[in-house]
């Protein structure tokens, strides 16, 4: 014979006191195994995370907490911290690879000193760049300066290209850098304009404001620089004078 299961009903009085109703968190969070609150925010159209940051930080720090608790930054900010963290390993061999091609190329280590004593004159139009449309040095804007020394390089490459064309026909160094300077203004100029023209929509997105503006001034100022200190400092590095002028 099979056991019969039955099933009765008790009224809950029977089996409990009272029943107490109180609020508690459906989901527990945890960060690194240990229970954290997460604060979040949404920032206002045209406001960036670094501008959010410094308004909050000030009052952030002035917050004393129990014993055991701490508070620390996540989302965006600590992706773009670990992002910049993780292009400093990358930079030093990038640099090395880049300096042996170009003592390779040239057989020389005066063109290299020449190329890595320009590229930093982009410098010169990020930082007022940044000030005048009110933009914070982030991730894309670093992005954007570190993309400028490929550019620079190319258009010292090119100067030097042809004041070395000019000494094998025969020119001497002063006149090649010269004619180099006069003959390479143009398409110098014209690579430099289609980069910044180029990176005009940009300016429209708040992503990618920054690196924009950093190609365009970094750029602009740094091609009109390289015109008159590549010349300068070739002749500096080559020990070259103006020849005598001609007696009538």
């Amino acid at each position: 014979m099979r056991p019969t299961l039955s099933i009765e009903t008790l009224p809950l009085a029977q089996v409990t006191d009272s029943i107490d109703t109180e609020w508690e968190e459906s989901i527990v969070r945890r960060r690194d195994r240990r229970r954290t609150i997460t604060v979040q925010a949404n920032p206002l159209p045209g406001a960036t995370m670094p501008m959010m940051r410094e308004a909050v930080l000030e009052k952030l720090e002035e917050v004393e907490l129990p014993p055991g608790y701490k508070w620390e930054w996540s989302g965006e900010w600590e992706d773009t911290v670990d992002a910049q963290a993780s292009l400093i390993p990358m930079t030093v061999p990038a640099i090395i690879i880049i300096a042996f091609i170009l003592v390779y190329l040239y057989n020389a280590y005066r063109p290299l000193i020449i190329i890595l004593l320009t590229i930093p004159l982009v410098l010169i139009g990020i930082t007022p760049g940044l000030l005048i449309f009110d933009a914070p040095f982030g991730f894309m804007a670093l992005l954007g300066t570190m993309s400028l020394a490929g550019m620079m390089t190319k258009n010292i490459i090119v100067l030097l290209d042809e004041a070395e064309t000019q000494v094998k026909s025969g020119k001497s160094r002063y006149d090649a850098i010269l004619i180099a300077a006069v003959s390479r203004l143009r398409p110098v100029l014209l690579a430099a304009g289609t980069t910044v023209l180029g990176v005009i929509p940009l300016l429209q997105d708040v992503f990618w404001v920054g690196m924009a503006i950093a190609i365009m001034a970094g750029l602009a100022v740094g091609t009109v620089l390289t015109m008159i200190f590549v010349p300068t400092l070739y002749a500096a590095f080559y020990r070259l004078k103006a020849p005598a002028a001609a007696s009538p």
